[in-house]
């Protein structure tokens, strides 16, 4: 039976909100936790984007669930090695903490002033990260030569007893192989069983398989329709847009192109439950096994409400 999730958004709240979310997924019913890992949210709309190192920690302090990033880029913005201390740490102070890694979105990591490779070389790096961060997870001192960094006489002397779990993300055929051959497990954002088939035959085995997904829910379905698009347009957007953009302005002005009815289709908006429920039951029959939700909008409590109420015992008795 696939463990259900809340996906916290660092985009769109403040930390003192996304603590008192994963308070309210814990009471609720949720068995683990993701956060989003962002410089900048994707609109000024979404209007957030601490910094999660931080708000990991909080959380930490008031729920017991495990929790996850999903996902971080180790390769630009942040040094590896400095992302390995951080995910370390993070490990001492949870109950179960693994490290979702992806190769980014130039939205957050051209802040440093770096050129934005191409996807080809993105994941080349995220590769190399993943071996300095698995070094340095050992808690042995160690130097570090690459093609994309470097790394002198580094040791982690607040490590977990495990070495944290690396989850690799992808979307499409050569993100997810990388995740099969060198990853812990796969994260990806779609129900598609042939995605996890791919990982499963390329190495993947029986590695944990994670997807998530956004809804609305709402008593008024228009309204909730509303509240996607004014926040959360950018996840509809087609292709590259979301890796190469680099500006929260430059998604604002691809808005247009969203419309009410693009929403309407793509995404649960309301108080349907058999919809939310069919939803999240698409991740379990492609064969994950961690399905997280994320509630889009003000209407949090209600959410939480709906769900504990509604939503996840329907999904336990499918199950």
């Amino acid at each position: 039976m696939p463990q259900y999730g809340y996906f916290l958004s660092c985009e769109e709240f403040g930390p003192a909100d996304l603590v008192e979310q994963a308070r309210m997924a814990e009471q609720a019913g949720f068995e683990t936790l993701w956060i989003s890992d962002h410089y900048h949210p994707w609109n000024d709309a979404q209007g957030q984007s601490p910094f999660v190192w931080s708000v990991i920690g909080a959380i930490s302090q008031v729920v017991s669930l495990p929790i996850e990033t999903a996902v971080t880029c180790p390769t630009v913005r942040i040094h590896p090695a400095v992302v390995a201390q951080a995910a370390a740490t993070s490990a001492v102070m949870t109950n179960g903490f693994r490290l979702g890694v992806g190769t980014g979105e130039a939205l957050n990591e051209h802040v440093v002033g770096h050129t934005w490779p191409p996807a080809s070389v993105r994941m080349d790096m995220l590769e190399e990260a993943i071996l300095v961060m698995r070094k340095l997870f050992s808690g042995e001192k160690i130097s570090h030569y690459g093609t994309h960094y470097k790394v002198e006489n580094a040791r982690l002397y607040t490590v977990p007893a495990e070495p944290v779990p690396i989850d690799i993300s992808g979307f499409g055929p050569k993100a997810t192989a990388l995740a099969a051959r060198v990853g812990d497990g796969y994260i990806t954002m779609t129900p598609e069983a042939s995605m996890v088939e791919q990982f499963r035959r390329g190495g993947g085995g029986a590695k944990l398989v994670s997807g998530g997904t956004k809804v609305c829910y709402g008593t008024d379905r228009d309204e909730a329709v509303r509240t996607v698009r004014r926040l959360w347009s950018n996840q509809l957007l087609p292709g590259e847009m979301g890796q190469v953009l680099p500006s929260p302005r430059h998604f604002e002005q691809l808005e247009p192109l969203i419309t009410e009815d693009m929403v309407r289709d793509n995404t649960v908006c309301g108080d349907d439950v058999d919809q939310h429920v069919a939803t999240l039951n698409a991740f379990a029959e492609a064969g994950f096994d961690r399905i997280y939700v994320n509630q889009i909008g003000p209407e949090q409590r209600a959410f939480f409400d709906f769900y504990r109420t509604k939503v996840l015992p329907q999904l336990q008795q499918s199950h």
